[in-house]
């Protein structure tokens, strides 16, 4: 059985720094692409960045390049959101997804994805 956690959510001031985990288990291979998706309250769930297998080609939202950096250590599958100059609107639920069909291509859709975290509270004050 596949579960996915997220973790290291947490309070901080516009212009501070998180970083979130995401640790996948029941897994025996790691070709699969590992994405981030967030969810503020009243709004959808939006795609914030993404990474393939090998990491070879990061995929980000344009409300977030430059500040956040994802990447993955697949010998413990293991991704991590390095999250910089956080502002009031990165405020939303964080969840951390697995789309084991492919492991090249970075989705951005969530339908995509089958196996999903409970998601971690981000909120960054003014």
């Amino acid at each position: 059985q596949v579960q996915v956690a997220e973790s290291g959510g947490g309070l901080v001031q516009a212009g501070g720094s998180l970083t979130l985990s995401c640790a996948a288990s029941g897994l025996t291979y790691s070709s699969y692409i590992m994405t981030w998706f967030r969810q503020a309250p009243g709004k959808e769930r939006e795609f914030v960045a993404g990474i393939p297998r090998y990491g070879q080609s990061t995929t980000y939202a344009d409300s977030v390049k430059g500040r956040f950096t994802v990447s993955r250590d697949n010998s413990n599958h293991r991704a991590y959101l390095r999250m910089n100059i956080l502002k009031p609107e990165d405020t939303a639920v964080y969840y951390c997804a697995i789309d084991s069909r492919r492991s090249t291509m970075v989705l951005t859709t969530p339908a995509v994805y089958d196996y999903w975290g409970q998601g971690t509270q981000v909120t960054v004050s003014s």
